[in-house]
């Protein structure tokens, strides 16, 4: 039994770093593209939303703008991204900037250029997430040594 004691911080700490790493990953795909020079006007295919209810019973839910653009890169492809987290205000129909790399197009953002927003973002996931393993790793250091 007591091994659980060990096995759910080791998880949290798992996912909280993997929540992390992902945080890292996008912050880096989204500066790429920022930096990668290239821009295309991009046709808004489609605009939803989801809707994701909290988990603890309550009333409250989280709701996520989504967007399908289309555009054509500077070698005549067409390609389709989705991007979540995008004005209310784009429509379908609208015609949006997308930055993206030559190296990959297909990882194009049409959120407009804004570094230390970004930076800012990124630091406060990877700020939480380190009070969450440290925690973690704060409870199973504090764990007495003998069998319990």
């Amino acid at each position: 039994m007591h091994v659980m004691f060990y096995a759910v911080p080791a998880f949290i700490a798992f996912v909280a770093l993997f929540a992390a790493a992902t945080e890292v990953r996008g912050t880096f795909r989204i500066g790429a593209a920022w930096r990668g020079g290239r821009t295309a006007e991009a046709r808004c295919l489609r605009a939803y939303t989801t809707v994701d209810p909290h988990m603890d019973g309550d009333t409250r839910t989280t709701t996520t703008q989504h967007h399908v653009y289309e555009f054509t890169t500077r070698d005549g492809r067409t390609l389709r991204i989705e991007e979540e987290g995008g004005p209310a205000t784009t429509v379908e129909g609208d015609v949006v900037i997308v930055h993206y790399r030559d190296s990959h197009p297909e990882q194009a953002t049409a959120h407009p250029p804004r570094p230390v927003r970004l930076a800012a973002q990124t630091l406060g996931v990877l700020l939480f997430m380190a009070v969450v393993i440290g925690f973690c790793v704060f409870f199973v250091a504090d764990l007495p040594t003998d069998d319990f």
